[in-house]
């Protein structure tokens, strides 16, 4: 230990050097580990939002409303089913058209309510969602004036096909980065061990065992990491703290903070990396030593 601080402190420069290498590698992974986190959650979001309505004829019995109601919700892949009045429908209609001044006139000339009731069924879980369209349609009920599922079975087509592509192409920009990096922390490695070649020599050629030529190096190893771990920790922390605002307004009314996110997965993420990160500086130190000290 004490030989490893001296080494340290005696190479000032190259460790700052290794240090700062080890730094930015492991500030890239965890970006490339939050645009995922964010994507994957921004892909829920959108499925969150998608529901299925079931239309109902006008002036249907309350009794008869509720009936149908208690049916759906019993169904195995059905979250929630909320009713929607024809008054209720208007109103939502009026608002998502409010900036269209032709709709707007055309309502005000009608003198009844053009929209009908209906049901809207939340699925429990869009990767089963033909599986619910299949249970609504086995349910006839006279009240039930239309279904069309059409369009929200594209939509999660479609949302689907981005999200295997986005996340084929995560996977493949992150393994050739992290590739990269393990290279980078591989050779910077060498390289501070590599201006150690004489005295390797020397300890070597003295009577040096294996074991006290290599355990500097491999302490030394340790130290980096650990000291790189905790600066990634907490410039990444406070990055976070930035960033967390403007994702708060994206997923406004959803339970998403990155915040949250990373520090749930706190060990898994940082815990991985400092055993990933030491096992390759570790490797490239014996390496190193045993090819200058020749063991």
């Amino acid at each position: 230990m004490m030989f490893s601080l001296q080494d340290i402190l005696r190479n000032i420069w190259l460790s700052i050097v290794t240090i700062l290498i080890l730094i930015l590698t492991l500030i890239s992974v965890n970006l490339l580990i939050s645009v995922q986190a964010i994507s994957t959650a921004a892909v829920n979001t959108v499925k969150d939002k998608i529901d299925i309505s079931l239309y109902l004829q006008s002036n249907t019995p309350e009794d008869k409303i509720t009936s149908l109601k208690a049916r759906l919700t019993v169904l195995e892949n059905v979250k929630d089913v909320r009713y929607v009045s024809q008054d209720q429908a208007l109103a939502a209609f009026q608002t998502a058209h409010q900036n269209d001044p032709k709709i707007i006139e055309a309502l005000q000339e009608l003198t009844d309510n053009p929209l009908t009731p209906s049901l809207v069924v939340e699925p429990k879980n869009t990767d089963n969602f033909e599986v619910l369209i299949s249970e609504l349609n086995r349910i006839n009920d006279p009240i039930i004036e239309s279904r069309n599922f059409e369009d929200h079975r594209l939509m999660l087509e479609k949302i689907d096909d981005i999200t295997k592509k986005v996340s084929d192409a995560g996977f493949l920009v992150s393994s050739i980065f992290i590739f990269i990096s393990l290279l980078v922390i591989f050779n910077t490695v060498r390289v501070g061990i590599y201006t150690h070649r004489n005295e390797i020599g020397i300890m070597r050629l003295v009577g040096a065992s294996n074991w006290f030529i290599k355990a500097p190096f491999i302490v030394s190893s340790i130290i980096y990491t650990l000291l790189s771990m905790v600066v990634v920790v907490i410039i990444f922390y406070s990055f976070l703290s930035l960033l967390h605002p403007y994702l708060q307004t994206f997923f406004m009314g959803y339970n998403f903070n990155i915040l949250t996110y990373f520090t749930s997965h706190f060990w898994s993420i940082f815990g991985l990396e400092f055993v990933l990160a030491t096992m390759v500086n570790v490797i490239a130190s014996l390496l190193a030593v045993s090819k200058y000290s020749k063991v």
